[in-house]
Order: structure tokens, then C-alpha cells, then sequence
């Protein structure tokens, strides 16, 4: 498996034990054109998982692709001779729709949308989905979405049983079942450099974790996508 980082924050990375003073060459290269991805690529303490890393050089990117033809498929064009060598790439977002996420999304056979049960996260996914219909124009056929994530649960406030009763009834089954509660050693995992899994799998955030990839295998299969 591949992941490709395209957020400036590189939490990707970071969690698959990148630094950032460490990402270079990075996506951002890549997109720029200065590297290709072949080259970017690099190994990770994930058995067969490599890594294009992220770096904060892509807050500056968006401006200098916005001047160039096409600027939304750069990254599908770096990717297609790395293809072949993986089974599954996946790319890693920053949040709202910019141009970092319409390369993503121009290069993806399938996305997933995480989402905060929020009153404003509601409100925003809406938007969200509004922006993706009119990126159509841009990228061509949009890529199939492969379900909304509800993450960051947290039942002990009132309006978390709210929003996620919401969202399940505006979006039935576009939504995962698994949820992903909030859950401390999710938040410390990242700053070891390492996964939830590696950090401690007995969590309950390793096991809603491990629940949502085979929920996504299911579907991706069901869509003949693997």
C-alpha cells in the first residue's frame, strides 16, 4: 500500500514515523513537478506500507498549480506509473474542498469524508457535497463515494446523539456504521511517530478502527474497486 500525505500538517506522515523537517522530497515537490512520485516515495516501519510524505511546503503549492494547465491532475499524472506497484494507494486530505483535495479526488477511484458529529461539521458536509457536485466541471467523473465516517464521537454531550441521528437520516447508508469514538490514545499515538495499532491495539480507538477497514473492504469489493 501506498499513502500519499497532501496535508501541509503531515500527520500522515508523522504517524508513519516521517518528520516533518525529515519530508523532503514531499507531495509538494510531486505536484510542483521538481520530483516525480517514484522518487518521493519512501519506506516505512508499517510492514508494506511506503509513504509520499507531506510536508508544510504544500500551503504553498496551491498557488503556483493554479497557474499551470490542469492543475487539479498533476497528481493522477505522477501516480500512474506507480500503479502498478501497489494494491491500494491512499491519499490523505486536508480538510474543506481546495486544490490539494480535487488532485485527490481527480486521482481516486473512491473517497471516504470524516466528519465530527457537530452541529457546524453538519452544516459544513452539506456544503461540502455541493462544492464536490460543481468539481465535476474540473476533474471530470467524480470518483464514488465510499461512505461518510462519523469520528470523534463523543455521547456524552446531548447534541453528539443529535447529529449523528441527523446525519444517519439525511445520508442512510452512505454513512460507515463503525464510529470512532473519541479515545485518548488516539490522540497520543501520532506524537510517538507511530500507529494505534503498534501504539496500543487493545484501545477502543484500534478496534473501531480495525472494525471501519473491514467495513471499507467490504464495500470497496461489493463496488469492484479491489
Amino acid at each position: 500500500m501506498l499513502v500519499v500525505d497532501l496535508d501541509p500538517q503531515g500527520s500522515a506522515s508523522f504517524s508513519l514515523g516521517t518528520r516533518r523537517e525529515a519530508a523532503d522530497p514531499s507531495s509538494a515537490e510531486v505536484l510542483r513537478g521538481k520530483t516525480t512520485g517514484a522518487d518521493a516515495v519512501r519506506p516505512t516501519d508499517v510492514p508494506g506500507v511506503d509513504l509520499i510524505p507531506g510536508s508544510l511546503r504544500l500551503a504553498e503549492v496551491e498557488l503556483g498549480l493554479a497557474r499551470k494547465d490542469e492543475p487539479e491532475k498533476k497528481l493522477k499524472a505522477a501516480l500512474v506509473p506507480l500503479r502498478r506497484r501497489y494494491d491500494v494507494v491512499v491519499m490523505d486530505c486536508p480538510p474543506g474542498m481546495s486544490l490539494l483535495t480535487l488532485n485527490a479526488l481527480a486521482a481516486a477511484h473512491a473517497f471516504v469524508v470524516p466528519v465530527v458529529p457537530h452541529p457546524l461539521e453538519f452544516d459544513a458536509l452539506g456544503a461540502f457535497f455541493q462544492l464536490l457536485d460543481q468539481a465535476k466541471e474540473r476533474i471530470g467523473k467524480l470518483p464514488e463515494l465510499l461512505g461518510i465516517l462519523l469520528t470523534k464521537v463523543d455521547y456524552r454531550t446531548r447534541v453528539t446523539h443529535e447529529v449523528v441521528q441527523a446525519i444517519r437520516d439525511a445520508y442512510g447508508t452512505k454513512v460507515f456504521k463503525t464510529e470512532v469514538p473519541v479515545n485518548i490514545r488516539l490522540a497520543e499515538a501520532p506524537s510517538e511517530g507511530t500507529t494505534i495499532f503498534d501504539f496500543e491495539e487493545s484501545s477502543t480507538g484500534a478496534h473501531a478502527y480495525s472494525r471501519l477497514g473491514g467495513e471499507v473492504l467490504r464495500r470497496a469489493r461489493k463496488s469492484e474497486l479491489l
